[in-house]
């Protein structure tokens, strides 16, 4: 399932991507009085049932030949896949050749900061530069949704605690990131954490180890790359990080991100993101975020 969210007269609203296009899930449940979920925290919480009720009225609206029920994509304004997550946790140094590009030590185990609801931005969303910095810099990351508690959980049983997976852009402004010892600084910005376009529930993800990653600013690639070469796993994440904190429906955790980061070019080399670049993150089977900076 092809989740993402649109905001219209300054609110977000739960849709889903279909074969006949965008359906606006809370007027289909009024249209054809059915019982599902409107909102993704329900949708989480409710599980396997409310995934059934969704697919129902997927179905339904597909056959009752309702057309005011969908959308055209390119209509819609996106909100962030995930909207109001509890935590956003992001793991730092989580491939081989990033943390050797950022003349950093491999980690032995995983380095984790954090974000804030304020980071969160969507598909085609516009990000708002901070005023006092200069070094901009891209970060393509898979993005994972936590679907139910975990807490002090297996690695095992790790993938089963996913609800589903997204593209992300852990934005950095670097110079602001080792003003000090933390990171935090740097990487909480408005708009610094936009997720989307979709939220691809994980029956749908085979193997969340084995998806191509890749980032290009204004057409380049700039980073090229598969979740394969993690020196820490989505498993394993999910495992590590529920030992000392409670992971609930709706978390975010971003995964790290691939060599091809600007910090990690020669100095002289090192061209930062300006105002009126556009950053896209693709994703196998999940899709491509696409964002542009402005002053």
């Amino acid at each position: 399932m092809k989740l993402l969210h649109f905001k219209q007269n300054n609110q977000s609203y739960l849709a889903v991507k279909t074969e006949r296009g965008i359906l606006n899930i809370q007027k289909a449940v009024e249209t054809l009085n059915c019982e599902c979920p409107v909102t993704l925290e329900d949708l989480i919480l409710q599980g396997e049932s409310g995934l059934f009720q969704m697919n129902k009225l997927i179905d339904l609206a597909i056959t009752q030949n309702t057309p005011d029920l969908f959308m055209n994509e390119n209509q819609i304004t996106y909100g962030p896949s995930v909207i109001n997550p509890e935590k956003i946790i992001c793991v730092g140094l989580n491939y081989v050749d990033h943390a050797e590009e950022s003349k950093m030590e491999i980690p032995t185990s995983p380095i984790l900061f954090s974000k804030f609801s304020n980071t969160l931005e969507g598909h085609n969303g516009k990000v708002k530069l901070p005023a006092d910095a200069e070094k901009f810099d891209y970060e393509a990351e898979l993005v994972v949704v936590i679907g139910k508690t975990a807490s002090n959980v297996s690695e095992e049983e790790a993938l089963s605690y996913i609800f589903g997976y997204s593209a992300g852009n852990d934005l950095s402004a670097r110079d602001l990131q080792f003003r000090t010892g933390q990171w935090l600084l740097g990487k909480s910005s408005d708009g610094f954490a936009p997720i989307g376009p979709y939220l691809i529930t994980s029956e749908e993800i085979q193997d969340p180890q084995n998806l191509s990653i890749s980032c290009t600013v204004n057409g380049e690639t700039r980073q090229q790359a598969n979740t394969k070469d993690m020196i820490f796993s989505c498993a394993n994440l999910v495992c590590y990080i529920s030992k000392y904190m409670t992971l609930k429906p709706g978390d975010v955790i971003f995964t790290g991100t691939p060599q091809g980061v600007i910090l990690g070019y020669a100095e002289q080399d090192q061209i930062w993101l300006k105002a009126g670049d556009k950053i896209s993150v693709t994703i196998e089977n999940i899709g491509t975020l696409t964002n542009t900076l402005e002053e």
